[in-house]
């Protein structure tokens, strides 16, 4: 229970976090958004890790699976803001709920792990659910949506990267690199040719609130893997969805049509049953 009231508390934050950085998108260039939420972020967690007494930099910084799993993080974050600025808040976070699927398709390939055919069909129902969301071919289609997708093959990257990474790294120093990455994204996105824009106290008020906002999110799904069994914490992703759709219908307008909630449907739907499914096989 305290591990499901953890991960609720995440996905809540994170959907917050997310409808910030749509809202500030209105006033302030992709670039300068990473930049700012990532210097931030970062500044946040390198005071956790003074106050706990550890190295921000550990010499694993330089290991292959750290070097890999920093490159899927500026990738996913890059396209995940672009996704947020310029397609609905509800589409966006229904792709990324396909992030599980993803990983596991990787896991096949990175870690040998077995899936069963069980899973495989799950997962293809899961991408008929992204299809459907996206609706490629229709007159509702929009490009943007792509990003989305995009985003979601970065964060499976970065997933399949954390799980590679060194025991020896603490979530703090993950936390650090992770927002550093931002950064990153943000000087590339620079290449755009944007000009910098001085932010309202409105807009910085905001900013400051998507990184707290973000920072929470981060230790509460911390707190949510250590405290419960994975098998029965991890489905509790999934009321990302629901506050994303409940957020942009309150503060965007945002109204899914029926494709998209059968989309999400099928998404969530076919997640679920692959976890399901892997908890049942480990035992």
């Amino acid at each position: 229970m305290r591990g499901a009231i953890f991960m609720v508390l995440a996905m809540a934050a994170f959907s917050v976090e997310d409808m910030l950085v749509k809202a500030v998108s209105v006033t302030l260039p992709i670039d300068q958004i990473l930049i700012i939420f990532g210097t931030l972020g970062a500044t946040f967690f390198m005071l956790f890790a003074r106050v706990h007494s550890e190295t921000v930099f550990h010499p694993a910084i330089t290991s292959r699976a750290l070097v890999a799993r920093s490159l899927c993080e500026v990738a996913a974050r890059l396209f995940f803001t672009l996704a947020l600025a310029t397609t609905s808040l509800s589409s966006t976070s229904a792709i990324l709920q396909a992030t599980p699927l993803v990983v596991m398709i990787g896991a096949v390939f990175m870690f040998d792990e077995k899936v069963g055919y069980r899973r495989w069909a799950a997962a293809i129902v899961g991408f008929i659910g992204v299809l459907l969301i996206i609706k490629p071919g229709a007159d509702s289609f929009e490009p943007a949506s792509l990003f989305a997708v995009l985003a979601t093959l970065g964060f499976a990257g970065r997933d399949l990267g954390t799980r590679a990474a060194p025991k020896g790294l603490s979530s703090i120093q993950l936390g650090v690199y992770g927002f550093l990455m931002l950064v990153v994204a943000g000087m590339i996105a620079m290449i755009g040719g944007s000009e910098w824009v001085v932010p309202s106290l409105k807009v910085s008020a905001q900013l400051l609130l998507m990184a707290v906002f973000g920072v929470a999110a981060y230790f509460a799904l911390t707190l949510a893997m250590r405290s419960g069994e994975i098998a029965v914490v991890t489905p509790f992703r999934y009321t990302r969805l629901l506050f994303a759709l409940v957020l942009g219908l309150l503060v965007f307008s945002e109204v899914p049509d029926t494709l998209m909630l059968v989309g999400c449907v099928l998404v969530v739907f076919s997640g679920l049953f692959s976890l399901r499914r892997a908890a049942k096989l480990a035992t």
